[in-house]
């Protein structure tokens, strides 16, 4: 193992390893300020993040607006405040080490006019941010007001030239180091593009190279690299320390900073991630974003790969192969199949798939009734949490829709994503992870069901190990 040197992070020297912000409550203030008191940065989740009263207590997002509209705006103010109570959590556990920084979706409802609102709220206690799912063309702006430095989440040259080009080489100084997230290898949402197989991984190291060339054209000979997805031991990544082709580097951690005691996630949870092996991480697009993303095979995926599985193309009149009669509906209004999937499809209601419902793509997908049921209530209770939502047709412009139809291949991401942090249900909610995640039951430092803290977690990493 080379000797793992410190770097300059969001002004301050630090040892090259980050917290990954991973999505709601799953890295908070607790787990961020003892990995930036070990002398690294940590990352808090600004999506969603939890509140807390004055006993210490999380506050429930309990919405009462009766349109999506009004849930939007609550949605915004419970983010805000939330995102400033684990910046305050962060900045006491982390007593004067390392950085903080908070981590924010591009794509997330608000994202600007959350930010904007947290970091004047939180002034001095966020040293960075990072952001990724989606171009954040305007992250750089935004916290150039602040005098706070900005971390792009890329998964190629090509994304960070057209944001250089756009907008960051006006706020240069700030530009704290490119986040290079492997779009195969990262746990959560991925940046894969529609110029890349999503079953071909390419190594990464190639795509680090060019896009180090890339930013040397751009004069950032100096701003680190940050390779995030795929990243456990440091020693498999010897290549990339102290490689002039690849120049400053730091490492990303969001799947091994889970298993930790700081780690707010449930023992349940915990648990679980000792048992996963190989294979046991699908790389998905089944999340309302439209993006790609990566995630624990459970009843939950399992359930969503039935109803793509369960479905079938269908025209309202009678065109070409499309000429079978079929009913669905209470009414039996007839739509039409070919005879091939007019056979599948009672096939399917006779398993007691019954309902067929209708997505954007002129198909049908065939669900069981109690699915249906809870489909329907969850497009109805949209709160609005992404810009734009596939499944329930939401989207922050005036209209506060899509113009398109709901789509029941997807699901509801804001109540999945904040059931299994709160309750811990690992098996009928999302689990994100990354594709690495079958280590913990490889590697010796976790055997016997060992749970680190925090601190021998870093300590580890820097070892190589």
């Amino acid at each position: 193992m080379k000797a793992l040197n410190s770097i300059v992070i969001s002004g301050r020297e630090v040892l090259p390893v980050i917290e990954g912000g991973k999505g709601i409550s799953v890295s908070n203030g607790e787990s961020s300020g003892a990995w930036a008191a070990s002398g690294g940065v940590g990352t808090f989740s600004g999506v969603n993040a939890d509140a807390r009263d004055i006993n210490g207590n999380i506050i429930p997002m309990i919405y009462r607006g009766t349109t999506r509209r009004e849930r939007h705006e609550e949605l915004i103010a419970f983010s805000v405040r939330g995102a400033i109570t684990q910046a305050r959590v962060a900045h006491e556990m982390a007593g004067g080490g390392g950085r903080i920084h908070m981590n924010i979706l591009w794509e997330m409802a608000g994202a600007e006019r959350i930010l904007f609102s947290v970091l004047e709220g939180a002034k001095g206690l966020i040293h960075g941010v990072t952001c990724g799912a989606g171009m954040p063309y305007r992250i750089a702006e935004i916290c150039a007001r602040y005098n706070v430095y900005y971390y792009p989440i890329i998964s190629s040259a090509r994304a960070f030239r057209a944001l250089w080009k756009r907008a960051y080489h006006k706020f240069r100084d700030l530009l704290g180091a490119v986040v290079y997230e492997d779009p195969w290898l990262a746990g959560g949402h991925n940046g894969l593009s529609n110029a890349e197989d999503p079953t071909k991984p390419e190594p990464p190291l190639p795509r680090i190279v060019e896009l180090r060339r890339q930013m040397n054209e751009f004069g950032l000979q100096q701003t680190p690299i940050v390779m995030a997805g795929g990243v456990w031991f440091l020693r498999e990544w010897a290549d990339f320390i102290d490689n002039p082709d690849v120049g400053p580097v730091a490492f990303q951690f969001g799947t091994r900073p889970l298993l930790t005691r700081e780690s707010p996630i449930s023992e349940i949870w915990k648990k679980r991630l000792l048992t996963l092996q190989p294979g046991d991480v699908l790389l998905h697009r089944f999340s309302p974003t439209g993006f790609y993303s990566s995630a624990v095979i459970n009843p939950f995926l399992t359930e969503l790969n039935e109803r793509s599985r369960h479905q079938v193309a269908y025209s309202t009149t009678p065109v070409g192969e499309l000429d079978t009669p079929f009913p669905v509906g209470a009414r039996g209004r007839l739509v039409y199949l070919t005879a091939a999937d007019k056979a599948k499809a009672e096939g399917w209601v006779a398993q007691g798939f019954t309902e067929a419902m209708r997505t954007p793509d002129s198909t049908l997908i065939f669900v069981a009734p109690e699915k249906e049921a809870e489909i329907r209530t969850d497009q109805i209770n949209c709160m609005g949490c992404l810009s734009s939502c596939l499944f329930s047709n939401w989207a922050q412009n005036e209209e506060g829709s899509t113009g398109k139809k709901a789509d029941p291949r997807s699901f509801c991401i804001q109540k999945t994503l904040q059931d299994i942090a709160h309750e811990g249900d690992v098996d009928t909610q999302l689990m994100f992870a990354g594709h690495n995640a079958y280590r913990f039951a490889q590697d010796p430092f976790y055997s016997n069901g060992f749970v680190p803290t925090v601190k021998q977690l870093v300590r580890r990493i820097a070892t190589g190990d």
